[in-house]
């Protein structure tokens, strides 16, 4: 008996949010405008083929974060040696 206000509460919050997301961000109810460089669809191509082209000539190998287009060096971590036996001189 539960399970049906819960999916129904749920539901309802979902379609509340997008309706809000909607009137606020895309018809700008509250006033503003788009950035130009969000509207601005030849910027964003420029700026990627500028961050793809970045130089890399062979090197270490690199780990990509894709979110803010950062590369790390990846260094290997060198094994810890085993104490020496007390029989070895």
């Amino acid at each position: 008996m539960a399970t049906k206000y819960i999916v129904g509460s749920v539901t309802a919050s979902f379609a509340f949010a997008y309706v809000c997301g909607v009137y606020f961000a895309d018809k700008k109810v509250l006033g503003g405008t788009t950035p130009r460089t969000v509207a601005d669809k030849e910027w964003g191509k420029v700026t990627e083929e500028k961050l793809d082209a970045w130089p890399r000539v062979a090197g270490k190998p690199v780990a990509m974060n894709p979110v803010t287009r950062q590369n790390y060096v990846l260094v290997k971590k060198k094994k810890a040696s085993g104490s020496k036996k007390a029989s070895e001189p």
